[in-house]
């Protein structure tokens, strides 16, 4: 049996245990902090200031809407990164920039064929604190790709940052595979994975971080308690999960509110500690920031 294989299988047989557990038996009887959420601060760990939005979404009301919203922070990569640098300087307090290949004509598809990729990335990272290299999609596995990404890995090793991957689960063991060290933040927590791949990709790599941008519907299981699975997920690596809000397009810019309200929603089904974890703590942790209310209307 494979690696991945047997780490399904064991992640199959937490889940299946999980369901026989009462809410009372996950959250260890603390309660939930409710409407006291509203009064936590996020971090936004998956925000898009694409070339679409500069004319409709200025980056004055970028803020105004994070600000709105009760986001004191948000991590930002946008296609092209210009709209990052544009966010970050008019807020640097508000603003953690991470770098996105995307820019000309390489896009989520084929900027991993990009003739010049890595001396972009490496002309970039040098020109702007960018904490992370990403968001990027690996859509198909290639391996062929391996010396491109040596190079990102390397880059990213250098300055200790992170990459930031959306992808399923075996393009995330492959770049593990590549270097055991890489530090990851899996975006999406592996959209369009189940559950159980998610928790066993999480319960095998115990540095993977992951952000839940486009995940709260599934966290809730369409209803008004935690789905069970994602329950388990929760509380057995509530030290590694962020929320994230996704503004891919105009219409999410639009939603915003909307968007962090339904991350609250579920966010106020856990204990306090838990919830503050994932809203800002675990985020404060991984890029050393402070994060709180106070940061709310400044720049």
């Amino acid at each position: 049996m494979t690696q991945s294989a047997s780490a399904l299988a064991r992640a199959g047989a937490i889940m299946a245990a999980v369901c026989l557990c009462t809410p009372a038996q996950s959250d260890d009887g603390h309660p939930p902090i409710g409407s006291g959420i509203d009064d936590v601060p996020i971090f936004d760990a998956h925000i898009h200031y694409k070339e679409p939005a500069w004319e409709f979404f200025p980056v004055k009301s970028i803020i105004e809407l994070m600000d709105e919203s009760g986001v004191a922070m948000g991590l930002v990569s946008s296609t092209p990164d210009e709209g990052t640098i544009m966010l970050w300087e008019y807020a640097p307090n508000r603003i953690v920039p991470e770098l996105r290949p995307y820019h000309g004509d390489f896009g989520s598809s084929n900027w991993s064929k990009g003739a010049g990729m890595s001396d972009y990335l490496e002309g970039r990272l040098n020109a702007y604190p960018h904490q992370g290299i990403g968001e990027f999609h690996i859509h198909r596995l290639d391996k062929s790709d391996a010396p491109l990404f040596r190079k990102v890995i390397a880059m990213a090793k250098e300055r200790d940052i992170y990459l930031h991957v959306h992808s399923g689960h075996e393009p995330i063991r492959w770049l593990y595979s590549l270097d055991s060290d890489v530090k990851i933040i899996w975006a999406h927590a592996g959209l369009g994975e189940p559950a159980s791949n998610v928790y066993a990709l999480m319960a095998d790599y115990p540095a993977l971080l992951a952000d839940t941008s486009l995940r709260e519907f599934a966290i809730l299981d369409g209803g008004d308690d935690l789905d069970p699975e994602w329950r388990q997920i929760i509380f057995d690596f509530q030290d590694r999960l962020m929320v994230g809000s996704d503004t891919w397009v105009n219409s999410q810019w639009a939603s915003y509110q909307d968007i962090i309200a339904s991350n609250r929603r579920w966010l106020a089904k856990l204990p306090r500690d838990v919830a503050e974890k994932i809203a800002y703590k675990n985020a404060e942790r991984a890029f050393g920031r402070d994060v709180s209310m106070e940061l709310i209307g400044k720049r």
